[in-house]
């Protein structure tokens, strides 16, 4: 879990509460969740928070929520910017792997010891956290008036260029160093280049920012000594760059607002992405930065009063809104829907259940009255899981194995070696669940179907005996943003039959012995599938709708697992036997 170490005198100042004693500041952020850790050898208290709350990494994020707690700030608040004077360029010859970058001017800010600590803190703890140590997002913070702007024109805007150079090409002071090193030169010398080489120590080219002087940040690795931060620097060059541009703007928010609460002036940039340099193709390729858009979500007056147990009027829950640094207006219907803004430096707002959370802490949660339930009931095993497990029964007592395997696969595994387009119409085809940042490049998404989970597992077992009759009911997922979540999961059944004499007609034995089982009408309709043989193919329709396949897989598949004998297989949606 976070921690974030707060000078109290600092919060003082800050909050304008400079009667308050630590003991009472200790007990007014439990309240809102931070908890009490302990004390630094400099007399900074600790406190530990859930690591959703980004915003709070800071003493000024800890101030704000306490303004909030106390009454004295409502409502969002978003600070007002001046129109841009700079501008980052962004050169075609950025490396691919770190394309996006975002960034800000903060002018007239006042940075003492304390200040300058906490910023440092807020930098790395970002880092940490949403930067995924740095490979995500990297911050860089300089002094303004170190940095030369290189007009490309009369009367045109100092500009920045964010460019891919030659590891060995350039030369550069960093900090921490008295002589100039190159990008690899500091990979293998510098300590901090040590530390970070494995971010981009394998591209051909590594990622740099220029101004008319030369080379003065290396991200994501080190800036440059000439434009180092110091407690005399009053303008502020703030950049970012980044895998994912909504992560480095959300960064970057949280950093001006930080400023901002210390009197600073926050002056936008403007981000030109060069033809043929990689963009965001959701923003597109010239941005003003930094992104204050707020966002909105809805929920309801029953879901409130439901979750939290509390009978509230409309007013009451715009007022704990307002209190949580929210805004609220409703509509009223057959239910009360609040309609919420959420600024932009709450990156943890996802979801409605984060907007009773809110309700909830501003209110209070101690002071909730507990209370036992309307009616009693008895643990017992879920309607679904009842019902698995009665299948799983029936797919055994067919002489199939039953198998667990994992959720998560690979593009490859799960599309193309099934000879399968995503986002096509037949069963397995849809739009993946991916993983942003995967761990290995066999996991990178959530599985759409699970026939590719057992051919797999027949790939890996062609040295033992046949038949091979192996069943899974496993997950499932799709993006979909129908739902709340914007993935629909599902769980199939599937069963797939591997020997010398297996055909159509064995799985579809199988698959007709196992509706009979639950009282179900099947039909098999026929229809087309790429995994399978044209012609030995069918729908499965269950009741009426069309909830899965069956067929015997292509000999092309076959071939692509390695597969030797025939395989016929089936794959339906449990629910349709409810």
């Amino acid at each position: 879990m976070p921690v974030v170490d707060i000078d109290t005198d600092e919060l003082r100042g800050l909050t304008g509460r400079t009667d308050t004693t630590d003991e009472e500041f200790t007990e007014d952020l439990f309240g809102l969740g931070l908890e009490f850790e302990g004390e630094t050898d400099d007399g900074l208290l600790q406190f530990e928070f859930a690591p959703d709350r980004l915003d709070r990494l800071s003493v000024e994020g800890v101030a704000r929520s306490l303004r909030y707690h106390y009454g004295d700030d409502r409502g969002v608040y978003v600070p007002e910017t001046n129109d841009p004077e700079w501008t980052i360029e962004v050169d075609e010859s950025v490396p691919d792997e770190r394309p996006y970058v975002t960034g800000a001017i903060v002018r007239g800010v006042d940075l003492d010891e304390a200040a300058l600590d906490s910023l440092i803190q807020l930098q790395e703890k970002l880092h940490a956290t949403m930067g995924r140590g740095r490979a995500k997002g990297a911050i860089g913070i300089h002094d303004l008036a170190m940095v030369k702007g290189a007009p490309l024109q009369e009367g045109a805007e100092p500009s920045i260029t964010y460019r891919g150079v030659d590891p060995d090409g350039v030369s550069f002071v960093p900090l921490d160093a008295d002589e100039e090193l190159t990008p690899n030169e500091v990979l293998d010398d510098h300590d901090t280049g040590r530390a970070y080489a494995n971010l981009v120590g394998s591209l051909d080219r590594y990622p740099a920012i220029y101004d008319d002087l030369g080379l003065f940040s290396f991200p994501p690795v080190i800036n440059g000594k000439r434009t180092e931060v110091t407690t005399g620097s009053r303008e502020l060059f703030v950049e970012l760059t980044g895998t994912d541009q909504w992560t480095i703007d959300r960064m970057c928010a949280i950093i001006c607002y930080a400023l901002s609460a210390r009197g600073a002036t926050i002056e936008e940039v403007e981000v030109q992405y060069a033809d043929g340099a990689t963009h965001p193709e959701e923003y597109g390729a010239e941005l003003i930065r930094p992104d204050f858009d707020t966002t909105e979500k809805s929920v309801t007056h029953d879901r409130i009063e439901t979750l939290l147990g509390v009978e509230f009027e409309p007013e009451e829950v715009v007022d704990c809104f307002e209190r949580a640094g929210l805004d609220a207006n409703y509509t009223l219907g057959e239910d009360v829907t609040y309609e919420v803004t959420i600024p932009p430096y709450r990156v943890d707002v996802l979801h409605p259940l984060d907007l009773v959370d809110d309700v909830g802490r501003a209110y209070g949660f101690d002071e909730l009255e507990p209370r036992y339930p309307d009616v009693g009931t008895v643990g017992g095993r879920h309607e679904r899981s009842r019902l698995e497990d009665a299948v799983r029964t029936s797919l055994v007592g067919l002489g199939f194995e039953d198998l667990l395997n994992f959720h998560m696969t690979s593009a490859t595994e799960n599309f193309d070696r099934l000879n399968v387009e995503p986002g096509s119409s037949v069963l397995g085809g849809g739009d993946p669940v991916e993983i942003t940042e995967p761990y290995s490049e066999e996991y990178t998404q959530l599985r759409t179907w699970t026939i590719p989970s057992l051919l797999m597992l027949l790939e890996r077992n062609t040295h033992n005996a046949y038949p091979q009759d192996v069943a899974e009911i496993g997950f499932v997922a799709e993006r979909d943003d129908a739902e709340n979540t914007n993935v629909a999961e599902a769980r199939h059944v599937t069963g797939a039959v591997a020997r010398r004499d297996a055909s159509y007609e064995a799985a579809k034995g199988r698959l007709q012995a196992v509706c009979d089982d639950f009282g179900v009408d099947l039909e098999t309709p026929r229809t087309e599938h790429p995994s399978f043989i044209d012609g030995r193919t069918a729908h499965v329709v269950i009741d009426g709708d069309a909830v899965g396949v069956i067929g015997e897989i292509h000999p092309a598949v076959l071939v692509e697992h390695d597969l030797e004998v025939p395989v016929a297989a089936f794959e339906f949606d449990l629910d349709a036997l409810r």
